[in-house]
């Protein structure tokens, strides 16, 4: 049914605006103009949107022209020097709109940027995943106070949870910053259609989420220290700054031991487990106080011990919202991928 109670309408014959009050059936329906209702034809009615834009004035009415002499005109004052003010890297979608059979305004795609409105430059590895699988890879860089364009995708899929994840690095290395930094951001399709509606109404160009406000220092901070614990050796952090003590995290961790550790041909097989489950439940808990939406653990094939290891300890946690183990191009059956809540 193409219209329904509540719809604005236009007469054809008379160009007067109304409004659908009754669905009569699949060729009528009961309209009010200007406190008078009446029956109508579906085709003798349609939305008024199209005209309203078709007779917006794109320009102001010329007044008649009036000669204006060199002397007359106003000198142009001088512009103060535009200051470029920190505010973050940002992911930004820009709606492509067409009309549709019923001229109705619908999205077609997004364009993707990632905006940089920082004084540092980075380079970045972006990974853009549909429900778990990976659809586009980049890797480049950004200058400072620099848009970046990525790619487009279908606006359709936004119904498939797209996922955007960063792995950012400085271009100028700082010993005083960590040395990379994880970013992502998984788009859920009730508050995308929000948003549109939003940046309709009043008038905005993009869709905007902030992966970040500055890149992190190292994890090794300075802390303060409070009463008797602190005198005993105890860090003492201000929890509502918590975060900003955490390591950044990963999106993707090699569990191989001699990535773990240069002295492991001694080890016992008991040994060497205990080390590759403590590596694994660090960086689970770093994804999980980062608020990451996955997280790819490469525990290799082998006799499957490792890999059952963190399966039955992933049924356990209740932050998980499932996880696979299968064929990927890049790891083969050697990565399960964890999904959180």
């Amino acid at each position: 049914m193409k219209y329904q109670v509540g719809d604005e309408i236009i007469v054809l014959l008379s160009n007067e605006e109304g409004r659908v009050v009754e669905i009569m059936n699949d060729k009528m329906v009961m309209i009010e103009v200007r406190g008078v209702k009446f029956p109508a034809y579906m085709d003798q009615i349609d939305f008024p949107y199209f005209k309203r834009f078709t007779e917006k004035k794109l320009f102001p009415e010329k007044k008649a022209e009036q000669k204006i002499y060199i002397d007359q005109v106003p000198k142009e004052k001088p512009q103060p020097n535009r200051i470029k003010v920190a505010d973050g890297v940002w992911l930004s979608f820009i709606p492509k709109f067409s009309l549709d059979d019923f001229n109705d305004e619908v999205v077609d795609l997004l364009k993707i940027h990632l905006v940089n409105q920082t004084n540092l430059s980075y380079q970045f590895t972006y990974t853009q995943q549909f429900l778990g699988d990976t659809s586009f890879e980049l890797t480049s860089s950004i200058e400072a106070f620099h848009d970046f364009y990525l790619h487009d995708i279908p606006f359709e899929t936004v119904n498939d949870s797209p996922s955007f994840s960063f792995d950012f690095s400085l271009t100028h290395p700082d010993k005083k910053k960590a040395p990379h930094f994880e970013a992502s951001l998984k788009l859920k399709p009730k508050q995308v259609f929000q948003k549109i509606e939003e940046m309709k109404e009043n008038n905005t160009p993009t869709l905007s989420y902030q992966l970040f406000t500055a890149y992190p220092a190292k994890s090794d901070e300075p802390y303060f220290e409070l009463g008797s614990l602190a005198a005993k050796g105890f860090k003492i952090y201000d929890a509502s700054k918590g975060r900003q003590h955490l390591e950044p995290a990963r999106t993707v961790v090699d569990l191989h031991i001699e990535k773990l550790s240069n002295n492991w041909e001694h080890l016992s097989n008991i040994e060497i487990i205990g080390i590759q489950l403590s590596e694994f439940e660090k960086w689970y808990d770093l994804a999980v106080a980062h608020h990451q939406p996955s997280l790819i653990v490469i525990h290799g094939v082998g006799e499957g011990r490792l890999r059952d290891e963190i399966h039955d300890i992933l049924k356990t946690k209740r932050e998980v919202k499932n996880f696979i183990n299968q064929y990927d191009p890049r790891f083969g059956y050697g990565a399960t991928e964890i999904f959180f809540k």
